[in-house]
C-alpha cells in the first residue's frame, strides 16, 4: 500500500483502523474459501437428509429400518451384518435375508435413489433461505482522472418469498490508495438494497412453490416406492432360499433314488445267477441304475448353480462355501397350508386401497393438475415492483473516475407483455396432454392391478390344491413301493414292478417338495400383492392380517 510520508498522525490512525476493517473483511471472506471438514459436511447432509425422510415417512408404509445408505449413522433398527462367511457355515433363512438387505446391491441402490431425491428437496428448499454471498478483489486502476490501488470484500443477503418477491442486500468495504490525482480515497462503504415483487406473472404462492411442492411429493414418491420395492426384495430373496432348498431335496432324492437302484440291481443280479430272473429284466433294472446316476450329476449341478445365484443375491463371495437350514423344509411340511382368509374380491378391495405403487400413480394425477396453472401462469405478461438504492460513505472516490460517490435510489416497474408466446402454448397444451396420459395410467394401474390379484389368488389356489394332491400322491407312492417290494420278496412282484414303483416314488417327492415351496412362494406374493405383508427390521416379514407369519 502507497503511504504519505507528510499526512498528519490522525489521518494515518484513520487509515490503521481502516486497513483494519478491510482486513477482517477479507478473513472472513477467506474463511468462507477453506476448505470444510469431509466429516462435517457428511455428517450435515445425512442429518438433514434422514431428519426428511423421517418427515414423509409414514407408519402404514412399514417399519423404519434399513433405508440408510452404507456409512451413515445406523439407526437401531437396521440390520448389519459381515459380507464374508466362514467356510462350512449354515446359513439360516433370516440370516440370509438380513445378508441380503445389507449387502444386495440393487437394494443399496433403492437406498441411494432414496437419499438423492432426499438431497433435491433439501436443495429445492434451500431456496427459499436466506442466501449468504460474499466476494473480494484488490487491483490497480489507471484511467484519465488517474491512479489508485484498491482492496474490497462485499458481503450480502438475498431471500425469495412465496409470493415471488426477492429482497436483496449487499454491503461492500473498499479501501482506495489515490497513487496520482486529484481525488481523495480512504474507506469506501456502500450498502446496495434490491427487491423485486411479481404483479402478474409469477406472483401465486402456488405457482413460485411449485417447484418445492413437486420435491416434496417426489420424496414422498421415492418413500412409497422404496418401501415397494423392499417387500418385493423380502419375498425375492425368500423364494430364492427356497428354491436353492428345493434343488438340494432333489439332488438328495436322487442320490436315494440311485441307492436304491443299486440294492434293486444287485438283487435282480443275484435272482438273475440263480436263474429266476429273466436276463432282460436285469437289464431293465442296469439301464435304469445308469439313468439314475446321470440324474444325480445333473441335480448336483443345478444344486451349484442355484446356489451360486442365490451367493449373488447375498452380494457373497461365488466362491464361499455354505450351506443352507435344510431343517427349513421339514418345518414346513409341518405347518398345515390353506388358502388365506380372503376371499378374492376383499383382496382387490385391500390391494386398491393399499397398494403404495396406486398411491402415487393417483397422487401424479394432482401433479399434473398443477403443473396446467403453472404452464398457464407463464403466458401471462410480467409486470414487476422494482426498488433499488445505493447508500455510500462521503469523501470517497470511484477508483475509475476518481469522482466523489453519490447516493442513488430508484423505484419503478418493469414490463414484459410477452409478445411471442408459441412455446408458452405448446407447453401449456403438452400439460393438458400430461393429465389425460397420467389418468390414464392410473386407471391401466387399478386394472393391472386387479388382474395381478385375480392371478395371485389362483396361483395360490391351485398351489394349495395340487400340494394336497401331490401330498397324497406321495403317501401313495410310498405305500406302493413297500408293498411291492413286500411281493418281490415272496415272488408275486417282479423286477420291472419295483423299478416303476421306484421310480413313481421319486417324481412324487420331487413333485411334493415342488409343490409345497410353490405354495409357499404364491402365498407370500398373494400378501406382496394386496400389500397386506410387511418387512420385519431383522428383513423378514409379517402380515397385518391375522394370518400365519414368518
Amino acid at each position: 500500500m502507497f503511504n504519505h510520508p507528510n499526512k498528519p498522525r490522525s489521518k494515518i490512525a484513520q487509515e490503521q483502523r481502516c486497513y483494519t476493517l478491510i482486513t477482517c473483511a477479507l478473513m472472513l471472506l477467506l474463511a468462507g474459501c477453506k476448505a470444510s471438514n469431509p466429516a462435517e459436511i457428511k455428517n450435515r447432509v445425512d442429518n438433514n437428509v434422514y431428519r426428511t425422510i423421517d418427515e414423509k415417512w409414514k407408519n402404514d408404509f412399514g417399519v423404519k429400518a434399513n433405508y440408510r445408505i452404507d456409512g451413515t449413522n445406523q439407526s437401531p433398527n437396521n440390520v448389519s451384518t459381515q459380507r464374508t462367511l466362514p467356510a462350512g457355515t449354515i446359513l439360516t433363512l433370516p440370516q440370509a435375508v438380513a445378508i441380503a438387505t445389507d449387502h444386495n446391491r440393487v437394494y443399496q441402490t433403492e437406498k441411494e435413489n432414496l437419499y438423492i431425491k432426499a438431497l433435491d428437496l433439501r436443495l429445492a428448499r434451500h431456496q427459499f433461505d436466506p442466501i449468504l454471498f460474499g466476494s473480494g478483489e484488490a487491483k490497480y486502476v489507471k484511467a484519465r482522472g488517474g491512479t489508485a490501488s484498491e482492496e474490497n470484500a462485499s458481503l450480502g443477503m438475498q431471500k425469495l418469498f412465496a409470493t415471488g418477491a426477492s429482497i436483496g442486500a449487499n454491503v461492500t468495504l473498499s479501501w482506495i490508495d489515490v497513487l496520482s490525482g486529484d481525488a481523495r480515497g480512504g474507506l469506501s462503504r456502500i450498502l446496495t438494497v434490491a427487491a423485486t415483487q411479481p404483479l402478474l406473472r409469477g406472483s401465486d404462492p402456488n405457482i413460485v412453490l411449485e417447484n418445492l411442492t413437486q420435491a416434496e411429493r417426489d420424496l414422498l414418491y421415492q418413500v412409497r416406492t422404496f418401501n415397494r420395492y423392499r417387500k418385493k426384495f423380502v419375498v425375492s430373496i425368500i423364494a430364492q432360499y427356497y428354491q436353492v432348498l428345493q434343488s438340494y431335496d432333489q439332488l438328495e432324492n436322487s442320490r436315494h433314488n440311485y441307492d436304491v437302484l443299486v440294492d434293486v440291481c444287485g438283487n435282480a443280479e443275484k435272482l438273475a445267477e440263480a436263474g429266476r430272473l429273466p436276463r432282460f429284466e436285469l437289464d431293465q433294472a442296469r439301464q435304469d441304475k445308469l439313468v439314475a446316476s446321470d440324474t444325480v450329476v445333473k441335480a448336483e449341478k443345478i444344486y451349484k448353480q442355484t446356489l451360486d445365484d442365490f451367493k449373488l443375491s447375498l452380494a457373497v463371495p461365488t466362491e464361499t462355501e455354505f450351506g443352507l437350514d435344510y431343517n427349513e423344509l421339514a418345518a414346513m411340511r409341518n405347518v398345515k397350508m390353506t388358502m388365506p382368509v380372503f376371499l378374492e374380491a376383499d383382496a382387490i378391495d385391500t390391494a386398491i386401497a393399499l397398494r403404495l405403487d396406486l398411491a402415487n400413480a393417483f397422487d401424479a394425477i394432482n401433479d399434473a393438475e398443477r403443473k396446467i396453472l403453472v404452464a398457464l401462469d407463464s403466458t401471462r405478461p410480467d409486470l414487476r415492483l422494482v426498488a433499488a438504492a445505493n447508500l455510500k460513505s462521503k469523501n470517497t472516490s470511484d477508483p475509475v473516475t476518481l469522482r466523489t460517490s453519490r447516493d442513488s435510489a430508484a423505484l419503478g416497474l418493469q414490463f414484459d407483455p410477452q409478445l411471442d408466446k408459441v412455446s408458452l402454448e405448446n407447453d401449456y397444451r403438452l400439460s393438458l396432454i400430461t393429465l389425460d396420459q397420467n389418468r390414464r395410467l392410473y386407471e391401466e394401474k387399478i386394472d393391472t392391478i386387479v388382474r395381478d390379484i385375480r392371478e395371485v389368488y389362483r396361483d395360490l389356489a391351485e398351489a394349495t390344491k395340487r400340494y394336497k394332491d401331490q401330498t397324497e400322491q406321495l403317501s401313495l407312492a410310498g405305500r406302493r413301493f413297500d408293498n411291492t417290494m413286500a411281493l418281490l420278496q415272496y415272488g408275486r412282484a417282479n423286477t420291472r414292478d419295483v423299478l416303476d414303483a421306484q421310480r413313481d416314488l421319486y417324481r412324487a417327492q420331487d413333485a411334493a417338495t415342488t409343490a409345497m415351496i410353490n405354495y409357499a412362494v404364491a402365498m407370500l406374493r398373494f400378501y406382496r400383492d394386496v400389500e397386506v405383508l410387511q418387512v420385519r427390521p431383522d428383513g423378514m416379514w409379517q402380515t397385518t392380517i391375522s394370518a400365519s407369519s414368518k
